[in-house]
């Protein structure tokens, strides 16, 4: 009986866990790509797993288990009506504004009957064999661990094995295969449920900690708390990693297997982790998280193994809180509708309230703070407690500044003082780790110090955000430079000097390829009609020619209205203040809209490190090349710190006929502080209407192993392991 109900639980989570990603993926084509896809599509999730949730909940305090069971398994029929699983047919995305509503109610239409069955199995199930006699079955939270087992290996598998293997329309109709089995398996629960006396359920608590048979009003907060934190700083770091990066599966799974993971290890009959353990390894994490975030540390082998322990150990602090405190088995399904009721305003706030309420990325350092005020108090801190919780953070707070200080009057700080700085810093949290509110004022103390070194050497002008991510603009070089940031990305800089206002900077110098290629002879003297896919601060428009017509298209409206306002940028204004700006995502953009083909299309939506995969598809490159006159261009923008996407471009060329060519340049330092290394592929029908490879320019030949990408495959491990020489 565990093995048939375990082996069902971790199906029907495998199921649960492998439709996310996967029609996330399904959905990116139509919103540029972004992180906040798999945000908002988390948030949908969570909610329907809420709805999930309370449906069993209801059924088990107003139904007894047999009818229930007899209700439930022709009600598991339904879904097949909706299956395969795809994207509803006829929905296009908002042009402008933001489109998380419109999100929220396709994921709704396509996914939301099969997601809503499926959630339900997880509580139904360990209600039903609490009921079964079973000498377990005044403790069926163990069959918790084996659901998020299942949900583990699906999320392993699908950026692993799934997605480089399979297309998206076989992986829809393998999940259908799973479905049916899955409803076998419940049939089969049912059934033991239907021919089984109901046993006298435990009154006994399952936790010596809980203290009371029936859960108090506080108790079911503390429940709601203990799981919002964890789950909006999963969302949270996703974010995080996915804006540097790139918004792919692979990336979105990696905090959500650790996510469930802690839920496998805290539920676990022995569990392999001390709860104690991670209590006190919390602060020691978080405070150097603290200093390094406001830093912009951009080291990637540093910076990702730090936010996923930070945020794994937390989540285990407040899971392992959460089943400490887990009640009695009758109440068990009002427990795991609190657990999804916190789970879902966590992320509903991350992805959905937190862009509304703040102009930066705020809610991240805001939820570790709340991690730490959910810590259980290892020591009452004697009479003068409440002075110690405030005057020691502000001593940490010293010494976050501490840093600043140093490279601000000695040159080379020296390996002593830095090793000695954070030895000071680990005495400090081992000190401040005794009571959840001096632990988060010692965060938001390091936090803050941070902050002001980050931002000691230049201005931040503006901060804008929207779905697509957080846009600054910052005065940099000594007042020299207005520069646009992404994240950590330079998305473009201009000189605040007006007799240089159209010298265009970093990756678009007039040395450099794209400056190259506008100003090659037999390409000058036929350009009329020229588009360009992203806007940043409109650095290229002052390659425009009296004469020629200028196309931008780009999908956020923040980045137009900050290329648009003088007080910052002013390429538009004094290079092409004619230009055509399209605002929607640039592919359907081009497949909806009739626009005259162009001579040179300019691509330039992948200097950002979070690249929008369905640009480079081949069924995008079909709609570029519908745009293109004959004899026109193809100008690529590739450069990436984690991605080389010279063999993706190359395979696309060859699968399409297309010659192509690539250079790799570094401008002169000019004292702009911004000589960028910039990478562009360009391509054309043929290779007369390219420059001579004995230039500059490099022939790009297509690798053997490399795949042709497409709308339903797409292999981004490839690209990641070549820019770091592992292949």
């Amino acid at each position: 009986m565990v093995w048939l109900f375990s082996l069902t639980l971790g199906l029907s989570a495998v199921l649960l866990f492998w439709v996310q990603p996967m029609f996330a993926r399904m959905v990116l084509p139509l919103l540029g790509g972004v992180p906040a896809v798999w945000n908002v599509a988390m948030v949908f999730f969570q909610a329907a797993l809420l709805a999930g949730y309370l449906y069993s909940h209801l059924g088990d305090r107003y139904l007894r288990p047999r009818v229930h069971a007899m209700v439930h398994m022709p009600l598991s029929l339904l879904p097949l009506l909706a299956l395969p699983i795809a994207v509803a047919s006829g929905w296009q995305p908002p042009a402008d504004g933001a489109p998380a509503l419109w999100l929220l109610a396709l994921l709704t239409v396509s996914v939301g009957l099969p997601f809503f069955l499926v959630a339900t199995t997880a509580p139904l199930l360990q209600r039903w064999f609490a009921v079964t006699g079973h000498r377990d079955a005044h403790n069926p939270y163990f069959l918790y661990s084996a659901s998020n087992i299942g949900s583990i290996a699906a999320l392993l598998a699908y950026p692993l094995i799934m997605e480089p293997l399979l297309r998206l329309e076989q992986q829809s109709h393998l999940w259908t295969a799973g479905y049916v089995l899955l409803i076998a398996g419940i049939a089969l629960c049912g059934w033991t449920v239907l021919k089984r006396p109901v046993a006298a359920v435990s009154v006994a608590t399952v936790s010596d900690t809980s203290g009371e048979e029936r859960p108090s009003w506080r108790l079911m907060l503390h429940w709601g708390a203990l799981a919002f934190v964890p789950s909006g700083l999963l969302l949270g770091v996703t974010q995080h990693l996915t804006t540097d990066v790139v918004a792919v599966p692979l990336f979105w799974v990696a905090p959500l297997v650790l996510y469930l993971l802690t839920y496998v290890i805290v539920f676990a009959r022995r569990p392999p982790l001390r709860h104690a353990w991670m209590v006190k390894l919390q602060p020691f994490l978080l405070i150097l998280l603290a200093v390094t975030l406001y830093w912009q540390v951009n080291a990637l082998w540093f910076t990702l193994p730090l936010h996923l322990a930070a945020f794994f150990v937390s989540a285990m602090v407040c899971h392992g809180e959460l089943a400490a405190h887990r009640p009695v088995v009758e109440h068990l399904t009002a427990f795991y509708l609190w657990m999804a009721l916190g789970g879902v305003l966590g992320g509903a706030f991350t992805a959905l309230a937190a862009p509304l309420l703040f102009d930066s990325v705020l809610e991240y350092p805001l939820l570790l703070i709340a991690a730490c005020l959910l810590r259980p108090t290892l020591s009452s801190g004697g009479p003068r407690r409440w002075l110690f919780d405030v005057v020691l953070p502000l001593v940490l707070f010293g010494l976050g500044l501490l840093p600043l200080l140093a490279y601000a009057h000695i040159e080379n700080p020296g390996l002593g003082l830095i090793v000695g700085y954070y030895v000071a810093l680990g005495l400090s949290a081992y000190a401040l780790q005794v009571r959840p509110l001096r632990s988060a004022l010692a965060i938001l103390a390091l936090l803050g110090a941070g902050y002001l070194g980050a931002h000691s050497d230049d201005q931040e002008l503006v901060s804008e955000r929207s779905f697509f991510g957080v846009h600054a603009v910052r005065v940099e070089a000594g007042g020299a430079l207005h520069v646009l940031k992404h994240g950590t990305t330079v998305h473009g800089a201009q000189y605040t000097d007006p007799a240089r206002w159209r010298e265009p900077l970093t990756y678009f110098t007039r040395e450099g390829p794209l400056g190259q290629m506008f100003a090659w002879p037999p390409l000058a003297a036929r350009l009329e009609r020229i588009g360009a896919i992203g806007l940043g601060a409109g650095a290229i428009a002052c390659f425009a020619r009296p004469g020629e017509h200028w196309t931008f298209l780009e999908i956020d409206p923040v980045v137009v209205d900050l290329a648009r306002d003088d007080r910052y940028f002013r390429y538009l204004s004094e290079c092409k203040p004619d230009a055509d700006i399209l605002l929607g995502d640039a592919r359907l953009t081009l497949e909806n809209r009739d626009l005259e083909p162009f001579d040179l299309l300019v691509v330039d939506a992948f200097s950002s490190d979070s690249i929008p995969l369905h640009l480079l598809t081949r069924e995008a490159l079909s709609v570029y090349l519908n745009h293109l006159k004959p004899g026109g261009v193809l100008m690529f923008h590739i450069s990436n710190r984690h991605l080389d996407l010279r063999p993706v471009l190359a395979a696309l060329a060859a699968d399409a006929g297309l010659s192509a060519i690539v250079q790799s340049f570094t401008a002169p330092d000019q004292g702009s502080g911004y000589p960028v290394p910039t990478r562009w592929v360009a391509m054309a029908r043929t290779a007369d209407e390219l420059p001579p490879t004995e230039s500059l320019w490099e022939s790009l030949e297509p690798a053997p192993d490399q795949p042709v990408w497409r709308d339903d495959f797409a292999n981004i491990l490839g690209p990641m392991l070549r820019q770091y020489g592992w292949r």
